[in-house]
C-alpha cells in the first residue's frame, strides 16, 4: 500500500503558548488560492480560494486561522494553521493586514492577521481532515458562504492585489 500525501504532525491545542496584544488574542490565518484557466479569463472567475467548514455544526465556512503561538513566528503560525485546518501548503505571500474583530465563540476580543497562500500542493490526509470540510469555491461564492466579515474584507483585499499584478504583468514595457 503506497502512502503519499500524508502529514503526520497533529494539531496543537490549548492556550499556554497563546499570544495576546493587549488583552486581544491573536489569530493568524490564510486565504488559501489557485488561478485555473488561462490567460484571457478575467481574474475573478479564473481565481478560485479554499475554504472549510468551522468547528462547530452549522457555523458556516471560513479560511483557516488559529491562535499565534510565543514559539513561533507569524508566518510559522500562519502555515501550521493552513496545514492543520485544510492540509495544504504553498508559498505565503505578504501580509493582507490586521483585524480587530470579538470572537462568535464567546465575545472575547481578538486580533487577526491573514496572509495569502498560493497553494502548491493539497494532502489526502491532515489533522483536522476528520473534523472539516474543504471546498475549492469561486470568490463570489467565498463572499456569500463565509460568515467572518473580517475576512471578507481580506478577500477583498487579495482580489485587488491579484488584479495589479496582474495589470501590471500585462502592461507593455516602455
Amino acid at each position: 500500500m503506497e502512502i503519499k500525501n500524508m502529514v503526520t504532525m497533529v494539531a496543537r491545542s490549548g492556550r499556554q503558548l497563546q499570544r495576546y496584544n493587549k488583552g486581544h488574542r491573536q489569530v493568524v490565518g490564510c486565504i488559501p488560492y489557485r488561478i485555473k484557466g488561462n490567460k484571457e479569463q478575467n481574474l475573478e472567475d479564473a481565481l478560485e480560494v479554499l475554504v472549510i467548514s468551522a468547528q462547530r455544526k452549522g457555523k458556516g465556512m471560513l479560511f483557516p486561522k488559529g491562535g499565534w503561538e510565543s514559539d513561533e513566528s507569524i508566518n510559522e503560525a500562519a502555515l501550521r494553521e493552513t496545514m492543520e485546518e485544510a492540509g495544504v501548503f504553498g508559498t505565503l505571500e505578504c501580509l493582507l493586514g490586521t483585524w480587530h474583530f470579538k470572537s462568535k465563540t464567546n465575545g472575547s476580543l481578538r486580533e487577526g492577521y491573514m496572509f495569502p497562500l498560493l497553494v502548491k500542493g493539497q494532502l489526502d490526509f491532515w489533522p483536522e481532515k476528520d473534523i472539516r470540510q474543504r471546498v475549492w469555491v469561486s470568490v463570489p461564492m467565498a463572499k456569500e458562504v463565509c460568515q467572518q466579515p473580517w475576512m471578507k474584507e481580506a478577500l477583498d483585499l487579495l482580489v485587488k492585489r491579484l488584479e495589479s499584478t496582474t495589470t501590471m504583468n500585462d502592461e507593455e514595457p516602455i
